[in-house]
């Protein structure tokens, strides 16, 4: 059994073979996911160790101590909290050896084909198809049009669900697949947001071959496989790990304390409410985190994505009124693709309009509600006409 004191020992001698000042960073990051500290709760040999998830925290901290570099988590984060878990519950050995590491190094960026004009919400509604080459050499065949692609301009691989059966019930028609984005027929193009950048994309696919190989999971079992997806990037964007009074509420904290001239009572009573449920949220993200067992998080996450979306707002909602004037200035309004978003290092004006995609992007707001309903409370669900109706009768 894999404890704390023996991965103190692992990460020693990580550190005393590959001393972080004296190597390159891209070479301690393969060392260190070859040593099995990039996840340890991942099998050995896939950057793991078999070890507690709650142990990661260790080797994080030793490493941190030692100024070792890390994967730049907030540019690979789609690879990190949505590919990689769901790679590793569906994937073949071989897709798993071939992809985990450099997905965990940050040398290869995922984004995620799942958004469509026509099925955003209803995600199982998408149009996107596949089409089997039984011709050829059995590729298939992708046409359809992604949108709100976060970091496809970026992207080496992407994760992605297409219709391969247009004749039975939307949910039951879908497959899942990676797909290569420097492939002929991809074509990237940037969506400009409230924010004058474009962190998102529309994502264009012309003819594109996958290889049968690239297929995650059964035909025909794209729903089942893409609910681990969606599972898992509720946490990765709730329960994003924050010490106390960190993230956006410290900032606002922040405020409060060096601008006493802008003080007021109401002011004062909203940021203590905002306060405690910001760090009610926290403890409760650590709570989920303890008890995610195999990477496979529960509907739980879609709670806690529901509060951060809420806190997110309201936080930087307040932060704006706080500041007056100064809290209405913004930067730079030039088209710029960014590699992550930062609700931390910009000003409030940027905080405030970023924060509007909260409660749209990783599911929206309404549809969390019904998950949370249906899922966690046990609640009777709304009731759905074409659930059992073909795919291609269903009116669009």
């Amino acid at each position: 059994m894999t404890d704390a004191a023996d991965l103190r020992r692992r990460t020693t001698d990580l550190l005393a073979a590959h001393p972080p000042g004296a190597t390159d960073r891209l070479d301690f990051l393969r060392a260190r996911f070859d040593a099995g500290l990039a996840w340890v709760h991942f099998p050995e040999g896939l950057g793991g160790l078999d070890a507690p998830r709650s142990l990661q925290a260790v080797v994080d901290a030793e490493l941190a101590a030692a100024g070792a570099p890390d994967n730049d988590p907030g540019r690979i984060g789609i690879g990190l909290g949505m590919a990689a878990p769901t790679i590793l519950r569906y994937g073949t050995e071989e897709q798993k050896k071939r992809f985990l590491r450099p997905l965990w190094t940050g040398e290869e960026v995922w984004c995620q084909l799942f958004s469509e004009p026509g099925a955003g919400s209803d995600l199982a509604a998408l149009a996107t198809r596949a089409v089997r080459d039984e011709d050829g050499d059995g590729d298939w065949i992708v046409d359809g049009q992604k949108v709100w692609t976060s970091s496809a301009h970026l992207a080496r691989w992407a994760i992605l669900i297409a219709r391969t059966d247009p004749a039975v019930p939307k949910h039951r028609g879908l497959t899942y697949f990676l797909c290569d984005m420097t492939a002929p027929g991809v074509e990237v193009r940037p969506l400009r947001q409230i924010t004058g950048e474009a962190e998102f994309n529309e994502v264009f696919l012309s003819g594109v071959r996958i290889p049968d190989a690239h297929r995650l999971g059964d035909v025909g079992d794209g729903w089942q496989v893409a609910r681990t997806t969606l599972m898992n990037e509720r946490v990765a964007i709730g329960g994003v790990r924050t010490p106390r009074e960190g993230g956006m509420i410290g900032v606002a904290a922040a405020a409060w304390r060096d601008r006493p001239e802008l003080r007021t009572h109401d002011l004062h009573q909203r940021l203590l409410t905002l306060w405690v449920e910001a760090e009610a949220a926290r403890l409760t993200g650590e709570r989920l985190r303890q008890q995610l067992s195999e990477g496979q998080p529960g509907p739980e996450g879609s709670g806690m994505k529901l509060a951060f979306a809420r806190l997110a707002q309201q936080i930087s909602g307040w932060e704006v009124e706080f500041r007056g004037e100064d809290g209405l200035t913004y930067d730079d309004w030039t088209l710029r693709r960014p590699e992550s978003v930062d609700f931390t290092g910009r000003e409030a004006g940027y905080r405030y309009l970023r924060a509007k995609g909260n409660s749209i992007e990783g599911g929206t707001s309404e549809v969390l509600l019904n998950i949370v309903a249906e899922r966690v409370l046990g609640l009777p669900p709304e009731p759905r006409t074409d659930k059992d109706a073909a795919w291609k009768d269903l009116p669009r």
